[in-house]
């Protein structure tokens, strides 16, 4: 059985860095009646990073699906998409979670879990230039400032500062 196309749109957002932050997503997926249907997310977090901001919405986007997809995902995060079309993340795994300069990685959590939600999907990572006009880009963007900028914002519990 053939898997659905979905196309991934994330973006992340932080005040500050470390402050308030949130993310964006828009995904879409056209049926068997070329019909395309088109759900946008968001959620902000009181004490967060940029960084962690756009890796959670990967992650969050991929545990959305129900099922195994053929994905297009599109971030404006080269800290996102070099770390895994660059290889880094499979040099990270290997050295134990250290960089070559001995330290730990930075939000090994979300990697993990980034490692576990990508699993049982076929993932192809394209970076975009934010804030470049790119319609779903800046529609990410926009969810997620506004997410950041709610009132009653949730805890993101792996952030060490």
């Amino acid at each position: 059985m053939e898997k659905p196309l979905v196309d991934i749109y994330t973006d992340g957002a932080c005040a500050n860095n470390p402050g308030k932050g949130g993310y964006g997503i828009v995904m879409m997926y056209k049926d068997k009646n070329n019909t395309i249907h088109q759900k946008e997310f968001s959620k902000g977090f009181e004490y967060t990073t940029n960084n962690r901001m756009e890796l959670m919405a990967v992650i969050d986007a991929l545990n959305i699906l129900k099922k195994p997809c053929k994905i297009k995902l599109y971030s404006d995060s080269k800290y996102v998409i070099d770390a895994i079309n660059q290889k880094w993340l499979d040099g990270w795994v290997e050295k134990n979670w250290k960089l070559n300069s001995k330290n730990p990685v930075k939000n090994i959590d979300l990697w993990e879990k980034f490692l576990t939600a990508q699993k049982n999907h076929e993932i192809e990572f394209i970076w975009v230039k934010g804030h470049n006009s790119n319609k779903y880009n800046e529609i990410c963007d926009k969810l997620a400032v506004c997410a950041r900028n709610k009132e009653n914002l949730e805890t993101d519990s792996g952030f060490i500062d």
